[in-house]
Formats: C-alpha cells, sequence, structure tokens
C-alpha cells in the first residue's frame, strides 16, 4: 500500500497471496523509475512506486521470508532461509515481467543463506550470516562469488539483529548484547 503523505489518501493497493513474510519493502531507483521491491512468499516482486503496477518479479525464494534484500548499482540481492535455502543476485535494468532464470538472474545460491538477519551491503560486497548459526560470509554482488569466509563468528551466539557497518568495520550483535567488531579488508580482522 502506498500513501500519499501530504494529503493523507491510499495512493494504491495490491493484494498478495503471501503465507507469511517479514521482510521490509525497499524503495530503489532505477533510472528515472522509483520501484518498491518486496521479498515474498516465493519470490521477489518490483512495484511502480507511483501506480502499483507489478513491474517485474523473479521465484526460487521461500515461503517465509525475512531477510530484507539489498541493492546497489542496479543489483538486487534477495535471500531466504527457512524453507527454502536461496539468495539471488538481480539485474535490474530493463528488467520487465517474470525474469525467473532470465539474463537478469545474475547469479544464485543455496550455500550459507540468511534467515532473520538481513543481509549487509558495503561498496560491491555483501555480507550473510547463515541460517540461524554464527557463520558469516562475503560475496561479490556481481558474481557471487566469496570474497572471504565463511567464518565462524566466535563469542557470540544466537544472532537475530543485522549487522551493521561504520567507517570500515562491520558490527555483528547477538541476543545477549555481545558484538563482534571486525574491518571490512581483503582479510577481515
Amino acid at each position: 500500500e502506498a500513501i500519499d503523505a501530504a494529503a493523507g489518501i491510499t495512493k494504491w493497493k495490491r493484494n498478495r497471496e503471501e503465507v507469511t513474510s517479514w521482510a521490509s519493502p525497499l524503495i530503489v531507483e532505477d533510472g528515472a523509475r522509483a520501484q518498491v521491491v518486496v521479498a515474498g512468499t516465493d519470490r521477489v516482486r518490483a512495484y511502480d512506486l507511483e501506480t502499483g503496477d507489478v513491474l517485474w518479479k523473479c521465484g526460487g525464494l521461500s515461503a517465509n521470508v525475512v531477510a530484507t534484500p539489498v541493492a546497489a548499482d542496479g543489483i538486487l540481492i534477495a535471500a531466504s532461509s527457512y524453507d527454502t535455502r536461496a539468495m539471488l543476485a538481480i539485474s535490474m535494468h530493463g528488467a520487465s515481467g517474470d525474469i525467473t532464470g532470465s539474463k537478469h538472474q545474475l547469479w544464485s545460491t543455496t550455500q550459507r543463506t540468511p534467515y532473520v538477519p538481513s543481509m549487509l551491503l558495503v561498496e560491491d560486497q555483501v555480507y550473510c550470516l547463515r541460517h540461524y548459526q554464527n557463520i558469516l560470509s562475503r560475496r561479490h554482488i556481481r558474481t557471487g562469488v566469496e570474497s572471504a569466509g565463511p567464518f565462524r563468528l566466535s563469542g557470540i551466539q544466537n544472532i537475530y539483529a543485522s549487522p551493521v557497518a561504520a567507517k570500515g568495520r562491520i558490527y555483528v550483535t547477538d541476543l545477549d548484547g555481545r558484538t563482534l567488531v571486525f574491518t571490512h579488508d581483503d582479510q577481515p580482522e
């Protein structure tokens, strides 16, 4: 649902057949067109921000998506891990209709995908915490190649919070409030 904040009225609303999904919507600019990207049951969809029309959709996700997608430079990364482990990289430039398995799907993997914590995008790298485990990996957004990791994060456990980045460092916090800090380098320390 899109609401005109100034007028306080609903601009558009779209019903979706979703079992359950927890991911937050993401607004992405692709050229002159703003898109609302929503990862939900079995797929990720992009809606035109002005009209609510579905611009494109890509299948391959779980029935229950929690991690919010990330995007940079026209590439969107969406992932799930509850009943289907999947991570998809999508080129949004010129995407239209059902792009599942098309040239717009740059890469995909079923290894080390996130469940609750969302991914973290830093420059051209995406950090991901593996499903309910304290294992962190980092992939290049264009190729999907793991550029670092996987690493077992010692000293923390039960990670539900999404990792964050500031001043060249990555911060991962567990349910007990313990935080692990490491560098965003070729060889993180």
